[in-house]
């Protein structure tokens, strides 16, 4: 199903139901907030009050579901457990239906190591359809580039990885770090691109052709 919607600069804040690894979570007036199933005890616990809960709920507790009771029946999407999407996919084709372009996604990882990767293939839909999408939790920033280059401030502390998600990626750069590539292939079954320390100058990634997965792992 292709939706490529047109996109605006109205951000989603994505809360799912894996591991909350941080302690506040930034939302501005202007951001259109989303639980997706048992995110919405962290929304509570943080004091966020999502514009949409979706799910089929079975990640739930009773309490948490008794509180769901009390939302606004115009606030929440029910989704039937024998489905094709996951809860997260349903709630980013919905976002992209109303033209966000720009996804801040927490607490995907973590937990059962196939919700992950399925977080991960969401950020790939994203990419398709013109979007762009980022898993953030308290220790790394997961996110995709695809035919680009991005940049990194000179004050980021810590290590990037990069994958390639195809079988191979080319024309792989990354400058001003311990560890550099120039015009590189990269393939899915040789992970050269691992742990790359950030060293105080303003580094950067390029592929030329192809999609790499980025993780940005923080200094503890």
């Amino acid at each position: 199903m292709s939706i490529k919607t047109p996109m605006t600069d109205k951000r989603a804040v994505i809360i799912a139901a894996g591991d909350l690894t941080v302690s506040k979570i930034p939302v501005t007036e202007n951001d259109y907030v989303i639980a997706v199933d048992g995110g919405l005890l962290y929304c509570e616990m943080l004091g966020i009050t999502p514009n949409l809960v979706i799910g089929d709920f079975d990640s739930m507790d009773e309490n948490t579901i008794k509180r769901l009771s009390e939302f606004p029946k115009e606030k929440i999407m029910a989704l039937p457990r024998e489905k094709d999407d996951t809860d997260m996919m349903a709630a980013l084709r919905y976002a992209l239906e109303i033209g966000i372009g720009e996804f801040r996604i927490y607490a995907a990882s973590g937990g059962r190591l196939s919700h992950t990767i399925a977080n991960i293939q969401c950020l790939k839909y994203l990419k398709e359809q013109g979007a762009t999408g980022y898993l953030i939790d308290g220790n790394q920033m997961v996110f995709l580039a695809q035919n680009e280059e991005i940049s990194f401030l000179e004050s980021l502390e810590g290590y990037l990885s990069v994958f390639s998600l195809a079988e191979k990626a080319e024309g792989v750069t990354i400058k001003n770090m311990k560890y550099t590539l120039t015009d590189a292939v990269l393939t899915n079954a040789y992970p050269i691109g691992i742990s790359k320390e950030f060293i105080g100058k303003k580094a950067s990634v390029c592929v030329k052709n192809g999609t790499l997965l980025i993780i940005v792992e923080y200094a503890a």
